[in-house]
C-alpha cells in the first residue's frame, strides 16, 4: 500500500496505569488514550449522525460472520473517535471521511472503505483485496468524494449519535 495511504498511527501509550490503577476512571481515560490495548481489532470511524454512515454500519454488523466482530464502531463525534483522529494526525472536528484504524496506520475515504471489506473475510475480502489493486485511487476516491459530500441529502440525519440495541454493545467505543 502506498505511504499516502497508510499512516502510521503513533501516540503515547499509558498502559502502565491502565495495568496498575485500581481507579475505573483512570481505566476508562486509558481506553480512550490506547482502545488497542486490550482488543486489536480495527476501529472504524464514522459519521454517528449520518442515516446513510449508519446504514453502512449496519451492513458491515450483518456482513461480518465472525461470532466476535472483525471490527469496532466509534463515532467520529465521540470522545474515543475525536481521540483517535488527533492520533492519526486529523483535526478532532474533521468528519469529512469514514477512517479505518489499525494498531499501526489508518486510512481514509476508499481505502477505508474497502479494507473495511477486507477485514470482513470471504467473499468480502477477496472483493475488497481486488478493488484495491484493479481501480486506482484516482478513481475511487472521487466517487466516495461525491457521496460523502451529499450523504446527508441521501438519507438524512439524526439528532444524536446511534445508541446500540445490546446485541453489538461490545464493537461500539463511546
Amino acid at each position: 500500500m502506498g505511504a499516502r495511504r497508510r499512516h502510521a498511527a503513533t501516540g503515547a501509550s499509558p498502559a502502565s496505569e491502565q495495568a496498575t490503577s485500581p481507579r475505573p476512571e483512570a481505566r476508562a481515560e486509558a481506553t480512550v488514550a490506547d482502545p488497542f490495548a486490550a482488543d486489536e481489532r480495527p476501529i472504524v470511524l464514522y459519521d454517528g449522525v449520518c442515516n446513510f454512515c449508519n446504514g453502512g454500519v449496519n451492513l458491515v454488523l450483518d456482513l461480518d460472520r465472525n461470532p466476535r466482530g472483525s471490527v469496532r464502531f466509534a463515532a467520529l463525534q465521540s470522545d474515543v473517535g475525536r481521540s483517535l483522529l488527533e492520533r492519526c494526525g486529523r483535526s478532532p472536528d474533521d468528519i469529512s471521511s469514514i477512517v479505518l484504524v489499525e494498531k499501526s496506520a489508518f486510512y481514509l475515504k476508499s481505502d477505508a472503505v474497502l479494507r473495511i471489506g477486507v477485514a470482513l473475510g470471504l467473499p468480502w475480502s477477496a472483493m475488497g483485496n481486488l478493488a484495491l489493486l484493479l481501480l486506482p485511487r484516482l478513481v475511487r476516491d472521487p466517487a466516495y468524494d461525491v457521496v460523502a459530500a451529499n450523504r446527508y441529502r441521501l438519507l438524512g440525519i439524526r439528532d444524536e449519535c446511534r445508541l446500540t440495541d445490546g446485541r453489538y454493545a461490545d464493537r461500539f467505543l463511546a
